[in-house]
């Protein structure tokens, strides 16, 4: 959703929140699978770039990914944010699972993240996938790793999304 904010609709202000943020999160999954997408299609690149090349490459597409993501994340509380002054009470109470979303997550910013001194198991976890695999690997599984942390907080916020949808439709009687 390009706009700045969640309301369109003036006469049920949680119903278009419910579904400038669900359009918000379809685009947030979008850009992780786009992540995925490139780096599965690496394996094309092999016969004309050296592992040492391409390796890295497929490590920044993930941290292009993540990072997309996470601004994705945050533009959408920043306009749930500004849509709450237009808010009533019951619009609130509607909209509360999707802000206990915001208030869990993330856990961690980026900046902590991409540090894997403060992130001991994933530094652990990628180290030993690249004994397995190759050492080039490593920065990918650590990557790979921080992947999982924002669709994880995507797979949360599109639950919340899902159950505000449904009451909010029972409340605007619109058919589920």
């Amino acid at each position: 959703m390009t706009t700045k904010s969640y309301l369109d609709f003036a006469a049920h202000p949680a119903h278009s929140i419910v579904k400038g943020v669900d359009l918000d999160v379809e685009h947030g999954e979008d850009l992780l699978m786009l992540g995925y997408s490139l780096v599965m299609m690496a394996p094309l690149f092999a016969p004309v770039m050296p592992p040492n090349v391409l390796l890295p490459l497929m490590a920044l597409v993930f941290v292009w990914s993540v990072c997309a993501t996470r601004s994705n994340f945050q533009n959408i509380h920043r306009k749930l944010q500004a849509a709450f002054p237009a808010c009533r009470h019951q619009d609130v109470i509607y909209l509360r699972p999707i802000l206990q979303v915001f208030e869990t997550y993330p856990q961690h910013s980026l900046t902590v993240g991409f540090n894997p001194l403060k992130n001991p198991l994933r530094t652990a976890k990628s180290f030993l996938g690249g004994l397995m695999v190759n050492p080039l690997w490593m920065p990918i599984f650590y990557m790979l790793g921080l992947q999982f942390v924002e669709d994880k907080q995507l797979q949360q916020l599109n639950q919340a999304v899902i159950r505000v949808e449904q009451q909010v439709a029972i409340d605007v009687n619109e058919p589920r």
